[in-house]
Order: structure tokens, then C-alpha cells, then sequence
């Protein structure tokens, strides 16, 4: 599968190119390699991995630099896979010529993911209307089907 990131803000895609088409169709570009992914998910080490109406899925594992002072992985690094999920799986409800932002989520660490462990996030909406979308999340071991995380995010939706 290819990994097209964006490595120079030029590679990200257009506004106009964003808004052009629906959400989901944006989705499946970037996953396809079409459209170039955010930087965001080299830096933090995880990749698109499924995208469905509804449901969005990120693949990815922990590295050192990742870790906390105590050498456990960074609530922030739960905090950015989760938000990507859950988001992106409003984006797949937003239709041509709309946009969103995420407004506020919430993050429930369950257990430490150990550095290198590969995990899923996965993102399902469960409400996504014209001004605003519900999401939940959660991360999974891949090997150990373990829940590691759970999310909730509200996200604005936007319109020209």
C-alpha cells in the first residue's frame, strides 16, 4: 500500500481541492495515495489503513521517541491517534463543499501501550448532522486485542 505524505505544505491538499468533493471521497484519496496524507502521521508514526462511510481506521505502533520521562508511551501520542480517527470518521459524513474541525474530545487511557506494540484506532460516528458530528474511538492491540484507549469527539462542520 502506498504512504504518500506530504513533505512540503505545497504536497497537502488545496482548499478548493478539499471541498471539491465529499468527505469520503477525500478519505479513499488519501488512503489510495491520490491525495497526499497529513505530515503528522510520519511524525507520530501511524498510517490510514481502512476507510468506510462512518468508519475510519488507523494503523500504527509507538516508537522511543514517543515516550514519556519514564519510557512509557505519551498520553499524547493516544491523544493524536484517537482525534485522527474519530475525526476522519466524520469527514467521511461531510458532503461536497463542507469541512470540520474537531471542537473538543476526550481520551480514557485503559492500559500502556509498550513501545513498538502495533495497534488499530478506530474511529465509527454516531452522529453527524449539519453543523456538527459525533464520534467514538478506540485502540486495539493488534496481536493481543487488547483495548488500550477509548475517545469521544465532537466535531463543527462547516459549510462555503
Amino acid at each position: 500500500m502506498s504512504r504518500k505524505i506530504a513533505a512540503r505544505p505545497e504536497e497537502l491538499a488545496s482548499f478548493e481541492q478539499l471541498t471539491s468533493m465529499s468527505g469520503l471521497a477525500f478519505m479513499r484519496g488519501i488512503l489510495s495515495g491520490e491525495i497526499a496524507g497529513p505530515p503528522i502521521s510520519e511524525v507520530m508514526t501511524y498510517w490510514l489503513d481502512e476507510v468506510e462511510d462512518g468508519r475510519v481506521v488507523f494503523r500504527g505502533a509507538p516508537e522511543f521517541a514517543h515516550a514519556n520521562p519514564m519510557g512509557g508511551t505519551h498520553g499524547g501520542w493516544y491523544g493524536t491517534l484517537l482525534d485522527s480517527c474519530m475525526a476522519c470518521a466524520v469527514m467521511t459524513k461531510v458532503p461536497q463543499g463542507s469541512w470540520y474541525t474537531t471542537l473538543e474530545y476526550k481520551v480514557n487511557i485503559t492500559r500502556a501501550i509498550p513501545v513498538g506494540c502495533e495497534v488499530l484506532a478506530i474511529g465509527e460516528t454516531q452522529h453527524v448532522g449539519r453543523s456538527t458530528g459525533v464520534a467514538r474511538g478506540e485502540i486495539v492491540g493488534v496481536e493481543d486485542g487488547r483495548i488500550y484507549a477509548t475517545g469521544s469527539t465532537t466535531c463543527m462542520i462547516m459549510t462555503r
